[in-house]
């Protein structure tokens, strides 16, 4: 009671009705070029640990599973669902294969870093949610088998902060946006997140971002905003 892990990957097929022939899911994260190479590259890196820190509901999910789908276009990914709220189509319209795609549910933060590192040594690219109180030195055992094993790994912490030293890039969630229902009524048609992006993959200097999704499940990269927004994240 209370415990919702499957130790075997669960596959996923698509929604009865919905095509799986090439170009009937898009998704993906594109970025404008940035002259001069002062943009940050939002990327999951082979050997590196890409931290999203934030509250539920900022937008980083999607983000994160963006990323997950420009990592590879042909291997299998892994997603690691401690809340068991994961819904695959949020993959699938990220460009993700259906057939692609392997979701482990585990809420047991006993058995959390087991699971992980077991996702670690099978799979190029884990998105990996993190349940509260796993030790840090859990984490950074994580981040070393990543690094043996050439793993590009995505933690997505749950409550709390990420172990210091630990994290290529950190992307903070600071605030969303929707749009499309104005005046109280209408559809949500578009959304946009402002993250703060630092770390070494930020080269050492802390940048605001702007992720925007206009409802084509096609996820767009704005950066180089000059000051903190204001607002918090809200959803």
């Amino acid at each position: 009671m209370g415990h919702t892990y499957a130790l075997e990957p669960t596959h996923y097929s698509p929604l009865v009705g919905e095509s799986t022939g090439q170009g009937s899911v898009g998704g993906g994260l594109s970025r404008p070029a940035q002259p001069g190479g002062t943009a940050v590259d939002l990327v999951v890196e082979p050997g590196r640990v890409l931290g999203l820190v934030g509250p539920p509901g900022c937008g980083l999910t999607t983000l994160g599973i963006s990323l997950l789908a420009t990592a590879t276009t042909t291997e299998p990914v892994a997603v690691l669902d401690v809340r068991g709220w994961f819904c695959p189509s949020v993959a699938w319209e990220a460009g993700i294969a259906p057939e692609r795609l392997v979701v482990v549910r585990c809420s047991d933060r006993r058995l959390w870093p087991k699971v992980a590192a077991t996702l670690l040594e099978g799979f190029a690219v884990v998105y990996a949610e993190v349940p509260r109180h796993v030790p840090d030195q859990a984490l950074r055992r994580l981040g070393a088998l990543a690094r043996s094993r050439r793993s590009g790994v995505v933690l997505r912490s749950m409550q709390g902060d990420l172990p210091t030293g630990l994290i290529h890039l950190r992307i903070d969630g600071v605030a969303v946006r929707w749009g499309g229902a104005e005046g109280g009524h209408g559809r949500l048609k578009r959304h946009a997140v402002t993250v703060k992006a630092s770390g070494r993959g930020a080269r050492g200097v802390e940048r605001y971002l702007e992720v925007t999704d206009d409802g084509a499940n096609t996820m767009r990269l704005v950066p180089g905003l000059a000051v903190a927004p204001s607002g918090r994240a809200a959803g």
